[in-house]
This record gives structure tokens, sequence and C-alpha cells, in this order.
């Protein structure tokens, strides 16, 4: 038995969803979302709650099981909340502004990096050395957010770069003398 599979998922005030065929439309304060399952496990929508079962015993249907009903979730989390990345850079001289629908870092290269921000994708830059990802897409937003450290992630002698904020960066000691 999947312990996630068989816990129904909770449609939140202001979120609605559909079900035809193999494929979930949840619509929401946010936008709308939709996600096609595997034919190993069916989908119902009783009143707020949809329910993910598996259509047989086989190895593969108890895994999408689980699986899809993840999906679900994540469905209805982000057409009602979203979902939110925040970083922060850290280094003298390294810093972030938008302009129009594209990120500036100052990252310490002899260039600036331009950084388009692609549909679905909101980025915010409240301070110099803070960035925030945000949208409706967990796997949208971790992406982008992936594809901005990329550029200078953390090195672990100063600690310079762009980190997820929290993120701990293991210090290495320098040389000795």
């Amino acid at each position: 038995m999947s312990r996630i599979g068989k816990k129904p998922v909770t449609l939140v005030n202001g979120t609605s969803a559909s079900v035809s065929g193999q494929t979930v439309e949840v619509k929401g304060p946010k936008g709308t979302r939709n996600f096609t399952a595997s034919d190993d496990v069916t989908i119902t929508v009783e009143g707020d709650m949809i329910k993910v079962t598996p259509r047989g015993l086989s190895k593969r249907a108890r895994q999408q099981w689980g699986m899809t009903r993840s999906m679900v979730a994540n469905l209805v989390t982000g057409v009602s909340e979203g979902f939110r990345q925040d970083m922060e850079i850290q280094g003298v001289g390294y810093r972030a502004a938008m302009a129009g629908n594209v990120l500036k870092l100052s990252l310490g290269y002899s260039h600036e990096v331009n950084f388009d921000v692609p549909k679905g994708v909101t980025i915010t830059v409240p301070k110099q050395t803070e960035i925030i990802v945000e949208g409706i897409d967990q796997q949208q937003v971790g992406q982008v957010a992936a594809n901005i450290r990329e550029w200078r992630a953390p090195e672990p002698y100063k600690g310079k770069g762009i980190r997820y904020k929290g993120e701990f960066v293991f210090r290495k000691e320098g040389k000795k003398k």
C-alpha cells in the first residue's frame, strides 16, 4: 500500500478539478494546470476530493499510484498558492537587477550575464543580493532557479556565488604557510 497514494487530495477554496480520461485539469486563482496520468491508475473527483487508485497490483501500478497523487497535489498547490524559490547572492561586486523581462547579473565576469525570464515564471529582485523566482509549475520554478545558480555556484573557500536561501555551503580551509 502506498502511504502517499491512499491519501486523497483536497481541493482548496477557489479551485476546481475535472477529469477526462487520464487527464486531470485543475483551475484556480493563479491559473490552470493539467496532468496526464499513465493507464496504471484511475483518477476520480468526489466532491472536493481527488482520489487516485491503482488499476492492479503490479509493481508499475503501485509506483505510478504515489507519483500520480503527488503530481495532482502539486497541481492544486500551484494554482492556489504557487511555488517560490528564494535565492541570495554573496560576493563583493556581485549583484542582480531586472530590466524588463531580463535578469541582469554581475557575477565577477568580464561581462554582464543576461538571463531571459521564461514564460510562466516571474522573477523579482527586492534587493541587489536577493532573487525570488515564482510560478505555478514547481518543476519549472526549480529548473529556472537551478539555471540561475549555475552561472556562479557557491565556491567552498570564500562562499561567493548564488545560493538558495538557507543553503549550507561546506567551507574548506585555505593553504597554510
